[in-house]
């Protein structure tokens, strides 16, 4: 089999792609620029932003200044080292084109309004339309075509939408630009991470590279063609798909392009003041990389033959029902898993594959993953605390699964458990009694157990979403593309409703988003964070910071809001007195949402265990949440805090235990619990703080 020709164009997309983080879109500068003349491919920025607007991150100095950027979703081309735009693209596109009869249709669509004027020229008509189903759009698509128009209708992002001629799209002026420059489609490699970019990945004969903040909306798109996914996020993504292609093989050292206070916006500046930003000191190092020691050793106290107990079975007595600490749990064990797949450790990579058979065989027949499996008996426990059924268990196991698969390549848990996977959806799929998209789950019928949230719950919710896509990568691993398209296109109704109850506006209730009773409350202003739970008749407005982490780190929040979100939890002060506590503020003795049973073995009075309790493995992902938007030394300050609250112990240092309490920090629960020191594990290998890792400098 002869090589892959030599890669003599890149095209990507910017938003979500190459922009989002500040830190890697600066590692991609340099490495791009580092290339030599000779080595280095044509760079085109294919982009639905308009060519002035993509203009400002060239004269910016963010991005490089590339050979021809592709601008307006395909709709405009222009020559960089001539500084012209190639009108002669323009007669391609013109054919039964009419914009001023295009403009006067959409506008009387119902739902949409105009998007500003910089996103709009003569071959693009744009528009905002949120969380439109399928059905809308292509009832536009018909009324534009019965008007005699010969368009193209773009929908991306769930809200998002472009009316284009017919010849228009990223791929459409790509391939005009790739046959005017004389350049085969198998030596052109493009990016990109939603729907709109789609049109480059279905060009016959191209390469391509989905970055890991993907939508399934490209998955979906591109579920039968064999595509690049890189498992990291934005640029660095796409420098580990340049790298997989061959085109880069040196990459920047990554403390040369970090964030400093200087270079934050104003507002940020503001609010990291008080804080001590800047490199780690190689005390603070050698501190972090004990804790890293110390959190292998809890994780392997935790092995057992049927995978990860929750906490270490040598290391704490156990009475009455904290019998059901020694067992391999779905959430917890799935957490341990997922958080450790970085880890090149035979043990643990047999403890991993335990962990996820042990739950999958004690799949009941009706498709329910168990609360937790005894490592005493094997015995499956489906009701958990309460004899309340625990929902995120299977949501937890699919995704573990799916992220195992992927990392290792042994696809044989996914063949061997098909007919119990597919079982585990149907019942999952089962609590959306109402098949609006979303979940109804049982009052305490999660992680927080003995904790009062039920029906639409912000946390149950984001699994499901990212459920689904998983479960949609895993038949699409297993070569079921049509099933799988299925399910990568059910996740985008999922996140469109989701996104649309649990992030309340001020926009006017339209036919595209119908009116609800909350809805009179919701009108009230608009939130900064995801809402903790929506009923039919009322919502909770508080803040539940695991959720709301959950929701980026599994990408369903887009990097703006998760900003907000994230401005708002460090504001008030979340990470206080130690990263994270898990809901804020906490609910008080006479609050509505006050529970007479929050006083059952004093676990959830205000500040304790789910009512605003700081829990370590929450902190892991806090520091991964912070890093992910950009900010590397905020997130490593918090990492060395992390460090320091996991140093704590109840008997004696370094037990990791499972939760502090919220206003004296001190640490409470059991020791040397697996998922404290694997959350933690994680975020030390994603910033570059384990004990491999070059020192700064």
């Amino acid at each position: 089999m002869s090589a892959p020709a030599a890669i003599r164009l890149f095209s990507t997309d910017l938003d979500g792609t190459l922009l989002g983080n500040p830190e890697s879109t600066r590692r991609f500068k340099a490495a791009w620029e580092s290339l030599s003349s000779e080595a280095r491919p044509l760079l085109v920025y294919n982009s639905g932003r308009l060519v002035d607007d993509l203009r400002r991150f060239i004269d910016d100095g963010i991005l490089p200044e590339g050979d021809y950027w592709i601008g307006g979703v395909g709709t405009q081309i222009f020559d960089v080292r001539a500084r012209r735009m190639m009108t002669e693209f323009h007669s391609h596109l013109g054919e039964g084109w009419d914009a001023a009869k295009v403009r006067e249709l959409v506008g009387r669509f119902p739902g949409v309004q105009p998007q500003p004027d910089e996103f709009q020229h003569e071959f693009k008509s744009s528009w905002f339309l949120d969380r439109a189903p399928r059905s809308a759009i292509r009832a536009l698509q018909q009324q534009l075509q019965a008007a005699g128009l010969a368009v193209n209708v773009v929908y991306s992002s769930s809200r998002d939408l472009d009316v284009l001629p017919r010849h228009a799209t990223k791929g459409g002026a790509l391939q005009w630009l790739a046959e005017r420059l004389g350049l085969s489609l198998e030596t052109v490699l493009v990016a990109g991470d939603t729907g709109n970019d789609a049109s480059m990945f279905r060009l016959s004969g191209i390469r391509g590279i989905i970055v890991e903040n993907a939508q399934p909306e490209l998955y979906e798109a591109t579920v039968d063609i064999p595509i690049y996914g890189s498992r990291q996020i934005l640029a660095d993504g796409v420098l580990d798909g340049l790298c997989h292609h061959g085109v880069l093989c040196v990459l920047p050292r990554k403390e040369e392009s970090r964030l400093t206070r200087a270079d934050m916006t104003p507002s940020f500046q503001m609010l990291f003041s008080g804080t001590r930003l800047g490199s780690l000191s190689e005390a603070e190092r050698e501190f972090l990389r004990t804790a890293h020691a110390k959190a292998l050793e809890v994780l392997r106290k935790t092995i057992t033959p049927l995978g990860f107990a929750a906490c270490s079975p040598t290391d704490n007595v156990v009475t009455g029902t904290d019998a059901n600490y020694r067992s391999v749990w779905a959430r917890d064990g799935a957490i341990t898993v997922w958080s450790t797949l970085h880890i090149d450790d035979a043990e643990i990579r047999a403890a991993q594959a335990a962990t996820l058979e042990t739950l999958l065989n004690a799949t009941a027949p009706n498709g329910q993953i168990p609360a937790n499996v005894r490592i005493d008996d094997g015995r499956p426990d489906y009701s958990g605390v309460g004899n309340i059924a625990s929902i995120d268990s299977g949501l937890w196991v699919v995704i573990a699964l799916y992220n195992y698969a992927n990392r290792t390549g042994d696809l044989s848990l996914l063949y061997r458990h098909a007919d119990r996977l597919q079982s585990v959806m149907n019942w999952l799929s089962a609590h959306d009694a109402n098949n609006d998209g979303l979940l109804e789950i049982p009052e305490a019928g999660d992680w927080t157990d003995l904790f009062g949230r039920s029906y639409n719950v912000l946390y149950d919710e984001v699994l499901w979403y990212r459920a689904n896509v998983c479960y949609g990568r895993i038949l699409e691993l297993t070569g079921r593309f049509e099933r799988a398209a299925d399910y990568l296109r059910w996740s985008q109704k999922i996140r469109g409703r989701l996104l649309e109850s649990f992030w309340p506006s001020t926009a006017p209730v339209t036919e595209a988003r119908p009116h609800r009773f909350a809805d009179r409350q919701f009108a009230l202003g608009d939130t900064q964070y995801l809402l903790a739970e929506i009923t039919p008749f009322a919502f909770n407005w508080r803040c539940d910071t695991y959720g709301n982490i959950l929701a980026f780190l599994m990408n369903l929040l887009d990097v703006e809001r998760a900003r907000t979100a994230f401005r708002f939890m460090w504001g008030v002060g979340v990470n206080q007195p130690w990263p994270i506590a898990n809901l804020y503020p906490v609910v008080q003795s006479g609050d509505p949402d006050w529970r007479a049973y929050y006083t059952v073995n004093l676990l959830n009075l205000p500040h304790h265990y789910h009512n605003g309790g700081i829990w370590p493995f929450i902190g892991g992902l806090w520091v991964r949440f912070i890093h992910r938007l950009g900010f590397h030394e905020v997130a490593c300050r918090e990492l060395v805090r992390l460090a320091q609250l996991n140093q704590l112990g109840r008997d004696g240092e370094w037990e990791f235990n499972e939760w502090a309490h919220g206003a004296t920090g001190r640490p409470m629960g059991k020791a040397r619990q697996a998922w404290s020191a694997a959350t933690f594990l994680h975020a030390c290998h994603e910033l570059d703080a384990s004990p491999q890792a070059p020192a700064e400098g």
